[in-house]
């Protein structure tokens, strides 16, 4: 059977089986009066698209004639039911081949009074529907089975518990097992099958009062299936006390056992547990299983141990791609991205794990150019459309580095490929646009949401605020009200930002109280410092001095001194200033910011010996303030400058210009130079 199946070279996807459904409908009219809208029901579903321009295969002999080449053809007529089975079952179980599995029924069926159907025929073809989570399917065959009879041993109950549970049928799964129940007793392939389910739908209490229950059915597998289920559903301590209960109950781990129970120690992040663990391993033999050695790669990655990690990896011999993937997904979290990107490269298949691993990576590090550059080599590689989540965490990057060209592109490709803009994408586009200055934008794909939620609302009030369309931001929050859209603690640091930019006292403070009073959010660090910024700008000190009075003291952090202070130097309360500037040395001791800031302010009052102490103090503390700097996205790349570098390519052009600018500046005052 497996040099019959790899004689096949062509390709096929789950949509092509509408192509055959259609040649076989009528033997599917006439044989399966229970599957009355078989062919038309997947022809509905599915669309035929030859991608490659190839022959595709059509009916059973072609298959003949070109898995079996001459001796094989003299055989065929001789096939029984036996043989039929083993080459239904290896369709099934290798990805691309379930049209010659569906052929392989359809043919079988049309012979059924000379060879017959067996349970095992149905359980493969059971399977096949499950692997596809096609319930229209799988729902008419079961009709069938119970027509037929079919569908009473342990073997094909399980099949059909399995069938339903992957396809989002939790209680059709439940009627099947309390059936089973009522009629003969629960069996173990049916009860591991029903534990399966309930961990599926995450119902562990109902998965372990099943465990439990005639527990001297249990099996290896019993208890790797709860075990994951456990690690699976976030529950990771649960499974490793039933890792031990496992052992302590005579039953032998394996690499199924050992790749669950790393995953937990993975999630735990327990860098102890985890060495525990690989001992436990190394002594049971076991390491070199890949699926193990991938766990214990994975665990050393995400404690942060990429010494260990790197050291496993290359010791344990087998250069496995699971390994490979969770080395990828190590270095990418841990951003370093050429070890990443190394390991990429050496991959011949590449699945959507590692291009995930490398997209998060470089969105960690806000690489703007190097994600586009992904994008584009994933759609040529792979032909394919990227996930949805890619696309989300791209715009992100671009709206951090204000990159509307890129953004614009994404965009333009998400329309020309008829992506579907779910309230996420939509979103994330919003606030790139926002970001990158282009409101116009922004409003207008705003405007086009019907079902507008509350993420989008905040925002695009935060949009209108930050860009000085104060009034507009205070409509939209009306209108969001009057939807019926509540707001949360997002949306008030937004309105009052509004507030504060458009020196709207009265209104911020309306807002400030109206959000514990009305709507019962406790104020945060962010409106606290929006509120002394909205106070210090309206010059109105003495209210600002109060409502700092009354913050409480855990909220008194460098945020709303800091805002507390900028203002004071706004209004020149110096005196004030001082206070603030010290309370902020005590809570940010190591900010060479604060030290300047402080310097600055007795500089400005004339007191040198109090700013030569405090310059003193700063270099005794080895405190050091980092230059700020400023980027613009121009011609494919990012360019930064920190205040007096002349580290740039064209630092010469660049300071040319200024020089010309300054001397148009004093020209225009009055001021020749």
């Amino acid at each position: 059977m497996q040099d019959l199946c790899s004689v096949s070279n062509f390709t096929t996807r789950t949509a092509t089986l509408a192509y055959e459904i259609e040649r076989s409908s009528h033997l599917f009219s006439v044989h399966f009066p229970a599957l009355p809208a078989t062919a038309v029901t997947l022809a509905s579903i599915c669309s035929v698209v030859d991608q490659t321009g190839t022959e595709v295969p059509a009916c059973p002999a072609k298959h003949k004639a070109s898995f079996s080449e001459k001796h094989v053809n003299d055989l065929f007529c001789q096939w029984d039911l036996v043989t039929y089975n083993s080459m239904l079952s290896g369709f099934v179980d290798v990805d691309g081949y379930e049209r010659n599995a569906l052929e392989l029924f359809v043919e079988m069926h049309s012979k059924s009074n000379d060879i017959g159907i067996d349970d095992f025929t149905v359980t493969s073809m059971v399977k096949l529907f499950a692997k596809l989570s096609n319930l229209c399917y799988g729902r008419q065959l079961h009709s069938y089975m119970v027509k037929t009879g079919n569908d009473r041993s342990g073997f094909v109950v399980s099949s059909l518990i399995d069938m339903y549970s992957k396809c989002g049928c939790y209680k059709e799964a439940c009627g099947i097992f309390r059936g089973c129940e009522k009629e003969g007793g629960i069996d173990l392939v049916s009860k591991n099958a029903m534990v399966a389910a309930c961990c599926r739908e995450g119902e562990m209490e109902m998965a372990l009062g099943l465990f439990w229950r005639e527990n001297e059915l249990n099996d290896s597998v019993s208890w790797n299936t709860l075990i994951s289920g456990y690690v699976q559903n976030g529950y990771p301590l649960e499974a490793l006390k039933l890792f031990v209960c496992m052992g302590e109950n005579g039953v032998k781990w394996n690499e199924h056992t050992f790749g669950s129970v790393l995953s937990a120690c993975a999630d735990l992040r327990n860098s102890k547990i985890g060495k525990e663990m690989h001992a436990w391993i190394l002594k049971n033999g076991l390491s070199s299983s890949a699926f193990v050695e991938s766990g214990i790669v994975d665990v050393y990655c995400k404690v942060g141990n990429m010494k260990y990690a790197e050291s496993f990896h290359l010791t344990s011999g087998t250069g496995s791609s699971f390994s490979i993937t969770s080395m990828i997904v190590g270095y990418s979290s841990q951003g370093n991205m050429v070890e990443a990107c190394r390991l990429f490269d050496s991959l011949e298949e590449k699945n959507s794990i590692v291009w995930a691993a490398l997209f998060g990576g470089y969105v960690k590090l806000n690489q703007c150019e190097a994600i586009f550059e992904l994008l584009c080599l994933y759609i040529a590689k792979e032909a394919a459309i990227p996930d949805p989540l890619i696309l989300v965490s791209a715009l992100s990057v671009c709206a951090f580095q204000a990159a509307l060209g890129l953004g614009k592109q994404i965009h333009g490709y998400v329309y020309r490929m008829g992506i579907e803009m779910d309230i996420k994408m939509t979103t994330a586009m919003i606030d790139m646009y926002s970001k990158c200055g282009s409101i116009p934008y922004a409003e207008k794909m705003f405007l086009k949401v019907i079902e507008r939620d509350l993420v989008l609302y905040n925002v695009m009030i935060a949009s209108y605020a930050h860009h000085g369309y104060e009034i507009k931001a205070i409509n939209l929050f009306q209108e969001m009200l009057e939807r019926g859209v509540g707001p949360d603690a997002i949306t008030f640091v937004a309105l009052l930002s509004a507030c504060r930019h458009h020196g709207l006292v009265d209104l911020g403070e309306r807002t400030f109280y109206s959000m514990t009073e009305d709507y019962h959010i406790l104020p945060e660090t962010d409106h606290y410092a929006c509120m002394i910024d909205l106070y210090g700008r309206a010059s109105q000190l003495e209210k600002m001095v109060l409502f700092m009075q009354r913050i409480p003291i855990e909220y008194q952090d460098a945020a709303v001194v800091g805002a507390f202070f900028n203002a004071c130097r706004l209004n020149k309360n110096t005196e004030l200033a001082r206070e603030a500037e010290e309370k902020l040395l005590k809570i940010e001791g190591d900010s060479g910011a604060r030290y300047v800031q402080l310097a600055n302010t007795y500089a400005a009052e004339g007191n040198w010996a109090e700013m030569g102490r405090i310059r003193k103090e700063m270099r005794g503390k080895e405190a050091k303030k980092f230059a700020g700097c400023s980027w613009v996205y121009l011609d494919n790349g990012v360019h930064t400058f920190i205040s007096g570098d002349r580290t740039h390519s064209k630092a010469v052009c660049i300071y040319s210009m200024l020089d010309f600018l300054t001397s148009e500046l004093y020209e225009i005052a009055g001021a020749f130079c």
